[in-house]
């Protein structure tokens, strides 16, 4: 009876459009991957779904790093940071980013982490306690919506952006601590949240302002400092989080704050206390891969990324102009995050299909990850993408909305 009720949701799910499958790459993080087919053997593939915006995952000078390190330090941690797992490579990571938001926040503390989730979930829940009320954006990351569910305050989601139902719950509201929650870069529609807006209203109401910058960190910012760099911000209610997966191009996450919230983090936050320290090798590489990002390396690699945005955008939004294909729409992005919006799930599905034996690996995100009748393709893109590459998915998409447009006239 058990499994046959897992088959029965499973059968569920496919006919809804809902199946997620696990997908085998046999080459380092790349826009050019070999990719295993649904036919079993390994294609290659021209890869618009990494989060390596800065193409810094197989950068020569980072690999050497974590070489280095794990001779240096070994292939494991061994325990958590607050048993014997805190070697100096951590310290030495977290004293840099420390100093990377110095102009930004105060006596700037960071705490490292294994996961940008581990990371929500310790914020909200030590921040969370029964005297705070969270204050959180409905289109915001998984990981704060279910730290917010763990956390002993009260929760409320504002609609997408609506400062004005946000100011009125601040105003409303009588809890000791207040915590708005948002994320920097909206990770299925590429939107910025109004950040500068979002710390008026902390300021106004004595509350912090929790920013989970998993997207902007190392792309936004002159420096690649992220969110608070990018809308020049300074204040000590700021919290940050970002993460060292995405652009750092490696593993793990951080936060960084004033020295009282980390304290209180290292303390009470049960997803750092209970959980062994990511490799010290891995550590040494990011310390590497934060030079990189620091340096007129990664401006000009910024710069590419910002020149092919630009590049995508023109050229998808004149497939669509010309071909008129029945319900696409591309999102208001100006970043690396790009979402095609197709509406339903099997059209989706389709495409990404499509795309596919076109030798495109572009995903097809549906339902819940995003709200139902907004399936969409999310192109993502990398500074190690070329225009040549942007060009090819675009003449691509051309085919598609071609097609699409024939269909719907015959129909």
């Amino acid at each position: 009876m058990l499994i046959a009720h897992l088959n029965r949701k499973r059968r569920e799910r496919e006919a809804a459009g809902l199946w997620r499958q696990l997908r085998v790459t046999e080459t380092a993080c790349a826009p050019s991957t070999l990719l295993q087919a649904h036919t079993g053997a390994a294609e290659r593939r021209l890869a618009f779904c990494s989060n390596d915006y800065l193409g810094l995952a197989a950068h020569p000078a980072i690999v050497d790093a974590l070489i280095e390190g794990a001779r240096r330090w070994g292939a494991g941690s061994g325990a958590s940071h607050l048993v014997s797992g805190h070697s100096r490579a951590h310290a030495l990571l977290e004293d840099r980013l420390g100093a990377l938001f110095a102009s930004h926040i105060p006596d700037a503390c960071a705490l490292l982490f294994c996961s940008g989730f581990a990371a929500n979930l310790a914020l909200l829940t030590t921040l969370g306690d029964g005297d705070a009320t969270i204050l959180a954006d409905k289109l915001n990351h998984a990981s704060l919506v279910d730290g917010g569910l763990l956390a002993a305050a009260r929760m409320h989601r504002y609609p997408h952006g609506r400062l004005d139902l946000l100011a009125a719950r601040l105003a409303e509201c009588t809890s000791t601590v207040k915590l708005i929650v948002t994320d920097s870069v909206f990770s299925m529609d590429g939107d910025l949240a109004p950040i500068p807006e979002l710390l008026a209203l902390a300021e106004a109401h004595d509350a912090w302002l929790i920013i989970d910058d998993a997207h902007g960190f190392g792309v936004l910012g002159a420096g690649g400092r992220g969110a608070v760099e990018h809308f020049g911000l300074a204040g000590e209610r700021l919290i940050v989080m970002g993460t060292l997966g995405k652009a750092a191009g490696v593993s793990g996450a951080f936060v960084v704050a004033h020295p009282a919230v980390i304290d209180a983090l290292i303390q009470g936050g049960r997803s750092y206390i209970y959980t062994t320290a990511m490799p010290p090798a891995l550590a040494h590489a990011l310390s590497a891969s934060l030079t990189l990002i620091d340096s007129p390396e990664g401006a000009a690699r910024r710069a590419t990324l910002r020149t092919l945005i630009a590049h995508l955008r023109r050229g998808l939004l004149a497939v669509i102009d010309a071909h008129r294909p029945a319900g696409w729409h591309l999102g208001e992005s100006a970043t690396a995050i790009q979402p095609l919006i197709v509406g339903d799930n099997q059209a989706a599905l389709a495409m990404a299909a499509e795309l596919e034996q076109h030798g495109l690996w572009v995903p097809a995100i549906r339902p819940p990850t995003v709200a139902t009748g907004s399936a969409r393709l999310r192109i993502s893109l990398s500074a190690a993408h070329t225009v040549a590459d942007v060009e090819r998915l675009c003449a691509a998409l051309a085919q598609l909305a071609a097609g699409a447009t024939a269909r719907s006239a015959r129909a």
